[in-house]
């Protein structure tokens, strides 16, 4: 593989990954409520 490939493979896993962890950190800190009808 090139280097210009492993470096975009690189920065995909990041930003994959990544947001995963922060997803799950935030819901973690604050869990989404479930809906709920105003009535």
């Amino acid at each position: 593989m090139t280097p210009t490939a492993i470096i975009m493979m690189v920065i995909s896993l990041v930003t994959i990954w990544g947001g995963l962890v922060v997803a799950i950190l935030l819901l973690r800190r604050q869990p989404e409520h479930p809906e709920s009808d105003g009535d």
